[in-house]
């Protein structure tokens, strides 16, 4: 919006405005900037005003005798603290980010729903105790939804023309240039490591690239949910994300540095870069509050609609492989409980994990919270540096 409006002032009123408030790199900047002083700013009187209303994270009475012993000062601490994430992520996005420029869109609405379930799930835990908010089935229904309408868009030259906004240029910069088209693009599955794609999916195969996008927003939702249950352990986490992401959003929308490094030049990646620094800012003021011990907790609103719109830029930026390294904590999250529940379930009530997310299994070793979290922290950043370097040897 306000290069939109930096525009029309030097058109209407002949002013003169630096060029560099229009550059990708100024932008994602200011993106950040933006976002992380909403949250200092309101933070302070948004977590009065929880405490006001009550609204405190409840601990289930079903979750163990040495969890419930070990974070029961967390009793009451209020939750629901991701609104104030998506309130300054989604106010920086209309801000600096292009609203012609259809992944603007795609994030901003992904953000919106999800954060609305989360929310709802959020509002069921608080009104009756010891509630487990929404069902599993009815939370996977919005989020396979929010999936698909993505895929749709990029999948379905008919949704495409309706949504009636400006078609991203995709370019293989490896093999001289060549313009693709955006279903072409999104048919191509990219590893780290690797120049060319190792799959290009065409006729019944686009099924299978279907379900696997769909599961990779859907795993990425999840996961990021999963992982909140310390202090600061998924903002941190989400942090290192965000900057891996972001760079490669970065780096692809321009397209020297997209032909050097052989990754695909896409026309308005920069939008994402811009999301990815916003999402950054906003999640290191949220750490301000949320680190131990933490004055505020993100719940469902925040890391469903979090972990959602990560998953989302990768897809978009053909980097669902790269998020599973970066991210690779969420993903040992998320597989350590369909281990634990597999194998409580089928194999005789056996446990895998002393408990389940993994976080909480090194809790029962006896591992005190700030030592699991800043541990799983420096993982975080060496995954993302591994992530990164990946981009250098493909």
């Amino acid at each position: 919006m306000i290069p939109w409006l930096l525009q029309y002032l030097e058109k209407a009123f002949l002013m003169h405005i630096p060029a560099v408030f229009n550059y990708t790199s100024t932008r994602v900047i200011m993106a950040a900037c933006t976002a992380l002083a909403l949250v200092l700013i309101f933070g302070g009187q948004f977590i009065k005003k929880l405490y006001e209303l009550k609204i405190g994270q409840p601990i289930r009475e079903d979750t163990g005798f040495l969890l419930g012993e070990l974070h029961k000062n967390k009793k009451n601490t209020p939750t629901m603290g991701g609104a104030l994430i998506l309130f300054a992520l989604m106010s920086s996005m209309l801000l600096w980010m292009n609203l012609a420029h259809p992944f603007t869109w795609i994030l901003f609405i992904t953000l919106v729903v999800l954060g609305f379930l989360g929310g709802y799930d959020d509002y069921l835990k608080l009104k009756y105790k010891n509630s487990k908010g929404l069902s599993a089935r009815k939370k996977l229904i919005v989020q396979f939804a929010v999936a698909f309408a993505v895929i749709a868009y990029l999948q379905l030259p008919q949704i495409t023309a309706l949504c009636k906004l400006s078609t991203p240029i995709v370019k293989d910069v490896a093999h001289a240039g060549q313009e693709l088209s955006l279903q072409e693009y999104t048919a191509r599955l990219y590893v780290p490591f690797f120049k060319e794609p190792v799959v290009i999916f065409s006729g019944l195969g686009l099924v299978v690239l279907w379900i696997f996008l769909s599961f990779v927003i859907v795993g990425s939702s999840n996961a990021a949910n999963l992982t909140d249950g310390l202090d600061g352990l998924a903002s941190g986490l989400l942090i290192f994300v965000t900057v891996a992401l972001g760079a490669i959003a970065f780096l692809s929308n321009n397209l020297e540095f997209a032909s050097y490094l052989n990754l695909l030049y896409i026309e308005g990646a920069g939008e994402i870069a811009i999301f990815m620094a916003a999402m950054c800012g906003s999640l290191l003021g949220f750490l301000w509050y949320n680190s131990h011990p933490a004055q505020v907790f993100m719940g469902d609103i925040g890391s469903l609609a979090l972990g959602g719109a990560i998953g989302v830029a990768a897809v978009l930026l053909r980097r669902e492989f790269f998020l599973g390294i970066v991210g690779a904590i969420f993903v040992a999250e998320a597989l350590s409980v369909i281990l634990q529940v597999t194998s409580f379930r089928y194999f005789n009530k056996k446990r895998i994990f002393r408990c389940a997310p993994l976080h909480h299994h090194f809790e029962y070793l006896g591992w005190p919270e700030t030592k699991v979290v800043i541990r799983f922290w420096i993982i975080g950043f060496l995954l993302c540096l591994i992530g990164l370097g990946s981009i250098k040897f493909q």
